[in-house]
């Protein structure tokens, strides 16, 4: 079992890997959550364990942009001294899939850890949904009622800010951002993407899920 320690302790980060590694984990540490996200980024584990209070990007922060922004399906133990209901709500809103308190025994940790791991990698992260929209990040398949629908690749990258926002609305330039970043597109080239988005999306369906709204931005509506 591979496991990523993250927990701005090094005694304590130091203390867990020893015992882990004695019961033959391979173990990499990180002190802080954009250390964690640099890791995630080239490495694969099996399970993670991470700390909320830490230093440049807290635990919670850093679970939330793993899941949302990395798709990372990783199981997420929380290991923390904060124990009010409303952090443990805090860390499972944000992707957690475990939480355990300091102080606490090694033998319930690594029992935990085990379950984790057996349980596997998470299989509801990555797949974005909206009504009867569902895009599957790892494939970029696309469907609408389990109908598949083709669209080009910015299309996808227009669709893909509408439903992680979605039912608001969504500003043109936000859309703009989120597809094109920095690079100024022609001046008609979201209009034109749009329509061929809403083109795609209602093939075969009477109702329209795409929405413009004068004069604000375009909004997916249920």
């Amino acid at each position: 079992m591979k496991v990523l320690i993250v927990d701005d302790s090094h005694n304590l980060a130091e203390t867990i890997a020893d015992y882990l590694e004695l019961e033959g984990m391979v173990i990499d540490c990180a002190y802080h959550g954009e250390a964690a996200i640099n890791l995630l980024s080239e490495n694969s584990y099996d399970v993670i364990i991470m700390d909320i209070m830490m230093p440049k990007l807290d635990g919670i922060s850093a679970v939330r942009k793993l899941r949302e922004d990395l798709y990372c399906n990783t199981p997420i133990l929380f290991l923390t001294a904060k124990d009010s209901l409303e952090d443990k709500v805090a860390a499972f809103k944000a992707g957690g899939d475990d939480y355990l308190l300091k102080p606490f025994a090694m033998e319930e940790l690594s029992l935990r850890l085990h379950a984790l791991s057996n349980r596997g990698p998470r299989q509801d992260i990555g797949v974005l949904t909206f009504a009867d929209i569902n895009i599957n990040t790892q494939t970029d398949i696309v469907t609408r009622a389990e109908q598949p629908i083709k669209l080009s690749r910015i299309q996808l990258k227009i669709l893909k800010v509408l439903v992680k926002r979605a039912p608001s609305i969504v500003s043109r330039q936000d859309v703009t951002d989120a597809v094109w970043g920095d690079e100024s597109p022609p001046s008609d080239a979201l209009r034109s993407h749009i329509y061929g988005l809403r083109t795609a999306l209602n093939k075969g369906f009477e109702q329209s899920r795409l929405e413009t709204i004068h004069g604000q931005g375009y909004r997916l509506k249920a």
